[in-house]
Parts: structure tokens; sequence; C-alpha cells
């Protein structure tokens, strides 16, 4: 199911070591981040490099369920408008 964002652009980003993850407010990976913003942020979360779990309707999962990571992107693209 298309939502849209079909012609949006993205990239993909390599953290390297822990400078840059503090500098970039990494929490992890995989990251989804729009404009910046990473999509599912948790308040107090330190940043570094490790790996990242997702809360999922099926439990903890190391990628964020598909209904989601597509709502996070429509939430996110609504607040650009």
């Amino acid at each position: 199911m298309s939502i849209g964002l079909d012609s949006a652009a993205h990239t993909t980003r390599v953290i390297s070591d822990t400078y840059e993850a503090e500098a970039a407010g990494f929490t992890g990976s995989p990251s989804f981040m729009a404009d910046g913003r990473d999509l599912f942020a948790e308040p107090g979360r330190a940043p570094g490099i490790a790996c990242r779990v997702y809360r999922t309707s099926d439990g903890l999962a190391g990628l964020p369920g598909r209904d989601q990571l597509r709502r996070a992107l429509l939430g996110a693209s609504a607040s650009n408008d």
C-alpha cells in the first residue's frame, strides 16, 4: 500500500563511532529519521553505537512493524505540510 512518498529521497548513513553517534543523536541501528528527527525516539535514551529494538504488537523486534513505520512516515510527512 503506497503512502504517497514514492518520490521522496532517502539516504543511508553509516555511524562508525561513539563521537558520530553523539553528534547525530543516534540511538542505535537501525534508526529511521525524517528531516533529522528520529521517528521512534524514546525520551532519555542516550546516543551510542548499539543494536536497536522496537516495541511491536508481537513484542520486541529488530525492526518496527510495517504499519508502525507507515504511520510514523505519514505523521512526519503531515507535520511538514
